[in-house]
């Protein structure tokens, strides 16, 4: 049997009968960040006067708790612990995409700043 038969099967009917364009532009979902909401808010709790600052130490923060989370499941799936494969990837990849939004964010911050640091006054 060949794998790629399967995907057929696990897609839902309704985008199956989709389009191919609109299959793609469906599953390219890109999550709202409320930077002020995310400013505002530290280890649960609300901060006041959430800053620029804030949010990128948030943002620093999260992805080392998800990495340290990620590093955790796959020490206990290799002890034999109760964390089955797939719960391991699923965390490696969900620290690794947080990663990766973050570098992207400070390359975005970056040339910004590289952009205002040519501006003639």
């Amino acid at each position: 049997m060949n794998p790629l038969s399967l995907v057929g099967r696990l897609m839902p009917q309704n985008v199956q009968a989709m389009p191919l364009a609109d299959r793609l532009n469906a599953q390219k979902v890109v999550p709202e960040i409320d930077l002020e909401k995310a400013a505002s808010i530290q280890n649960g709790r609300p901060v006041e006067g959430g800053s620029f600052d804030n949010v990128l130490g948030n943002l620093v923060r999260d992805v080392n708790s998800k990495q340290v989370a990620a590093a955790n499941t796959v020490k206990d799936m290799m002890a034999g612990g109760k964390v089955s494969l797939h719960q391991a990837m699923i965390s490696m990849e969900e620290a690794n995409v947080s990663f990766q939004l973050m570098v992207e964010v400070r390359n975005k911050l970056l040339e910004s700043y590289q952009e205002i640091m040519r501006m003639q006054l």
